[in-house]
């Protein structure tokens, strides 16, 4: 059992939840998730880890409420609830070093587990730019946590109604035309956005990381749902990831597996068990 200390919204259908979990909180690294499970009869999911204090034995989640137990747990879990199960910390962390100069983007809940990423990057030495974006205002997260780490914060919204108006891509692309190269670029946030931001780096050769946090399933490697080509590789974004080299990730094929989860992921809550599957 985890107990939920404190749990706010950070936007619509976007929660944070600070939960009590000391070993995962000692043993975990930037870049890493856990697998949760909410009640005995739920499904286990995974939730990157957005932040964590050693000293107090937290970890912090942002779960957005998309499916099933996400709805659930967001709609359902308050303060002082516990959560059955917190297993971690999974996956591989993140590779820290001082570049010199990174670019960190994030886009929508994305920026979340961006946050201990560039945090890290910081405190290795780097100068730590980092952009963040969302659809509007009202859905940009975590910005004085980013600002209070980041050397500069560049925010971009569709509608022009935060920041610049445009996509994430626009001034990174504007800061490599310039010939301000970085050390490293870090993307994590919809495939949609990765991807663009990959081919947007890619002309330059600048080393490119993206995070594909939100493919996995399982969390452990068994059930193939996060499977993606990278290189001329197989790879597991739960076991061998999150983080791949960008420039290498088959994004194409990735976006066309993502479509295959469309009908599973619009199914209502029927049963203890979170699904339809064994309803009259």
């Amino acid at each position: 059992m985890a107990k939920i200390l404190k749990k706010s919204t950070l936007a619509p259908q976007v929660y944070e939840f600070i939960v009590d979990a000391p070993l995962v909180a000692h043993k975990c690294q930037p870049g890493q998730f856990i697998i949760i499970r909410t009640e005995e009869e739920s499904e286990r999911i995974p939730l990157t880890i957005a932040d964590f204090d050693r000293e107090q034995g937290t970890i912090t989640i942002i779960v957005q409420a998309v499916g099933n137990t996400t709805k659930h747990l967001c709609e359902t879990f308050n303060e002082n609830d516990e959560i059955l199960d917190v297993v971690g910390p999974l996956g591989m962390p993140s590779h820290i070093e001082n570049f010199g100069t990174v670019v960190c983007v994030g886009g929508g809940i994305g920026v979340a587990p961006v946050y201990p990423i560039a945090r890290a990057l910081k405190e290795a030495g780097n100068k730590v730019i980092s952009i963040i974006g969302a659809r509007n205002k009202d859905l940009i997260i975590f910005e004085d946590k980013m600002a209070a780490i980041s050397d500069e914060l560049i925010i971009t919204t569709d509608d022009g109604t935060a920041g610049q108006k445009g996509f994430v891509t626009d001034p990174l692309k504007k800061m490599l035309e310039s010939g301000n190269m970085p050390g490293m670029v870090l993307a994590i946030g919809p495939v949609i956005m990765m991807k663009n931001v990959a081919e947007t780096t890619r002309p330059y050769k600048v080393p490119t990381v993206a995070s594909l946090n939100t493919i996995m399933v399982d969390g452990t490697g068994m059930c193939g749902g996060c499977r993606v080509k990278v290189g001329d590789d197989n790879k597991f974004a739960c076991v061998d990831g999150p983080e791949f080299d960008a420039h290498l990730v088959d994004f194409a094929n990735l976006v066309q597996r993502q479509q295959m989860y469309k009908g599973h992921e619009s199914l209502e809550y029927g049963c203890g068990g979170h699904c339809k599957c064994v309803e009259d």
